[in-house]
């Protein structure tokens, strides 16, 4: 299954914000990227856990606001010597 990785449009993916709030404002704004939940094999990959908490919190939220069931996955990278976390979602098997 290829993953669209929206990450690579933003020269922010890359940035670790000084502040939870820069960082839930941040992976906030990626809402429409995601549309909600209704794209579906849609990852973003970042070095900042704020973005990625953030991220694997509200993304099934957005997806029960419109109704939709999705599956929320995760994993971590070591890239460069430095982790990578990744978040994205796929269709629910129902």
């Amino acid at each position: 299954m290829d993953i669209e990785w929206i990450n690579e449009c933003y020269k922010e993916a890359s940035k670790i914000f000084d502040s939870t709030r820069e960082a839930y404002e941040w992976a906030d704004s990626l809402h429409s990227d995601f549309a909600g939940g209704y794209r579906v094999n849609v990852g973003y990959a970042t070095p900042d856990d704020k973005v990625y908490t953030y991220l694997v919190e509200h993304l099934p939220k957005w997806a029960r606001y419109n109704n939709l069931r999705i599956n929320v996955n995760t994993s971590q990278d070591l890239v460069d010597g430095k982790l990578t976390h990744k978040i994205w979602i796929t269709p629910c098997d129902e």
